[in-house]
C-alpha cells in the first residue's frame, strides 16, 4: 500500500466500484492501479478513494470521465503501423485462404479506431464481401464515442492519405468515418473478465488492454480467447504484451505478437 491508501479504504472503494460498474479491481495489479487512481484523488482534494468515488457518482459527466481514465481509453487508427501492415499483407490473406468471409473480434475496442481500421482493410481487400467485425468494450460511454465515429487529426495520423480521402469526411476540423465503413461494425458492451465469450472467430485483436491485469487474469483471458478462436485462428496482441507462456496455453507463435490456435 502507498502512504495515501489504507486497506479499508481500498477495499471499500473496490466494492463500490464493482457494485456500480462490474469492474473487479482484484483482477488488476493493485500497486499500479492505486498509483493511477491516487493521482486523480489527490488532484481533486479528497481524503480517500471512497470519498472521491462518492463525489464522482453524483455527476454523470464526472463519472464518465473517471471511468474513461480508469479503463485507459487511448487509441488511434492503424496503431503500430508496422504491425498493421503485417496484419494486412500476411495474416488476413492467410486467414482468407481458409475462410473467404472472416469473423473478427476487436476486444477492448476503446474509441473504435481499431475496428474501423480493420473495416477499411477488409473493404479494400474485398469490396463486395461483408465480413463480420465485432467490437466490444466495457465502457458504455466510450462505446458511444466509437459508434459516433468522429475523430481528431492526431487519432488518424497513421492513416494513409488515400484511405483518409476514401473513407473519412472532414467536418469542423474533425474526421467522420463514412457509413460504408461504420455499417460493417457490430458494437457491443462486454466485460472480458466476467462475460461469456462467443466462439468461431478467425481473428481476435486484444491490444493494449491487459497492461494492468494480474498474471492470473491474463492467463484466464488468453485461455478464453483460445476457445473463442477457430482451429487455425489467430490472436493479435499489443506491442508490449508478448505472451511468454503461449505454449502452455495451447498456442503456437505465428509471428511476433500473433498467436495461433493450432489446426
Amino acid at each position: 500500500m502507498s502512504e495515501f491508501v489504507t486497506d479499508s479504504d481500498w477495499a471499500e472503494f473496490k466494492s463500490k466500484l464493482k457494485n456500480k460498474t462490474e469492474i473487479d479491481l482484484d483482477l488488476y495489479k493493485a500497486p499500479q492501479m492505486q498509483r493511477r487512481i491516487s493521482n486523480l484523488v489527490k488532484r481533486a482534494g479528497f481524503p480517500s478513494f471512497s470519498a472521491y468515488f462518492d463525489h464522482v457518482c453524483k455527476n454523470k459527466d464526472d463519472f464518465a470521465e473517471f471511468i474513461e481514465y480508469l479503463t485507459i481509453n487511448v487509441s488511434e487508427f492503424f496503431r503500430n503501423s508496422d504491425r498493421f501492415d503485417q496484419l494486412e499483407n500476411d495474416i488476413i490473406p492467410y486467414l482468407m485462404e481458409r475462410s473467404p468471409k472472416l469473423n473478427i473480434w476487436s476486444a477492448g475496442c476503446s474509441i473504435g479506431a481499431e475496428p474501423y481500421s480493420l473495416s477499411m482493410i477488409m473493404k479494400d481487400k474485398t469490396p463486395n464481401m461483408k465480413h463480420r467485425i465485432l467490437a466490444s468494450d466495457l465502457d458504455i460511454e466510450i462505446l458511444a464515442k466509437a459508434k459516433a465515429g468522429v475523430y481528431s487529426a492526431s487519432e488518424i495520423k497513421a492513416m494513409t492519405p488515400e484511405r483518409k480521402s476514401k473513407y473519412m469526411v472532414e467536418q469542423d476540423g474533425k474526421f467522420a468515418v463514412k457509413p460504408e465503413i461504420k455499417s460493417c461494425i457490430e458494437f457491443k458492451r462486454h466485460n472480458l473478465l466476467k462475460d461469456k465469450f462467443e466462439t468461431g472467430f478467425d481473428l481476435i485483436l486484444c491490444r493494449n488492454v491487459v497492461i494492468y491485469f494480474t498474471e492470473e487474469a491474463k492467463d484466464q483471458l488468453y485461455a478464453h480467447f483460445f476457445e473463442a478462436l477457430k482451429p487455425g485462428g489467430i490472436l493479435f496482441v499489443g506491442a508490449t504484451e508478448a505472451i511468454l507462456n503461449f505454449r502452455r496455453l495451447g498456442y503456437t507463435s505465428y509471428k511476433p505478437f500473433f498467436y495461433q490456435r493450432p489446426l
